[in-house]
């Protein structure tokens, strides 16, 4: 199993408020997380760098992961701690005040994935049958298309298209989506903040990931194609490969 964590600023922003990694816990299993902080200057900085830093830490105490309850199980344990602990460190702090961020997780077995978000990052999944989102979007824009008010491609669009309806930090309680998928052999995970999402469509990622290139290639080139766009903003992503030849560990 390969993986990669990639994070540029973009051609717009002044400062990376997203964050991430893919870490090891004691039993060598992979947790891959990307946040996307928000709350203006410095805050956003703060609350994904805080979510990450506590979700890390927690991880690399964990001992082995050996099924999908556990994974979910391990979930709901920490965003509850990790959410109180960015709400309080906002209430605490008053240049914080409003700030929260987006997080996509997922937990990586050789049998299973279990993936938990908050917010408009995103996980997607390329396996024997294509290429497809595992996530869905806690967005108002996606609220819209849900309920027909608003079409699919009028979302690629619409002047708010990055409000959120939920976001980890904002709220003493925060609720979360969280399912497991069978992770195979061959199989490719992709997670990303919307800073890539909202700038290269589904086909220019699959055709990336399915392509010769190697694992950081991929994530140079995804990378490039959203600041050759515009580059308005923080673009981050993790790309998991599934593949037994490989003697490699994480390419970090």
């Amino acid at each position: 199993m390969k993986a990669i964590f990639m994070t540029d600023k973009g051609k717009v922003r002044q400062h990376n408020e997203d964050n991430g990694g893919v870490f090891l816990n004691l039993a060598h299993q992979r947790i891959a997380i990307v946040a996307d902080g928000m709350g203006g200057h410095r805050a956003g900085d703060v609350a994904s760098h805080l979510t990450i830093q506590k979700l890390k830490e927690k991880w690399e105490e964990t001992e082995r992961i050996k099924t999908a309850e556990e994974a979910e199980n391990w979930f709901q344990e920490q965003i509850k701690l990790v959410n109180l602990t960015v709400y309080q460190h906002a209430q605490n702090n008053q240049e914080c005040e409003g700030m929260g961020t987006t997080i996509v997780a997922g937990i990586i077995t050789e049998s299973f994935s279990t993936i938990a978000h908050i917010g408009d990052s995103r996980c997607y999944i390329f396996n024997e049958s294509g290429f497809s989102q595992i996530t869905e979007d806690h967005s108002l824009v996606n609220e819209l298309v849900k309920t027909g008010q608003i079409s699919k491609e009028d979302a690629e669009h619409h002047p708010r298209k990055n409000v959120l309806t939920r976001a980890l930090g904002t709220e003493v309680v925060v609720d979360y989506d969280i399912k497991t998928i069978v992770f195979e052999e061959n199989d490719i995970l992709f997670l990303c903040s919307d800073g890539l999402s909202n700038k290269v469509n589904e086909e220019e990622m699959a055709r990336t990931l399915k392509s010769e290139k190697s694992i950081e290639e991929k994530a140079s080139t995804l990378i490039d194609l959203a600041n050759e766009y515009g580059g308005e903003d923080n673009i981050t992503l993790i790309i998991v490969e599934f593949n037994r030849d490989d003697t490699n560990g994480d390419e970090q």
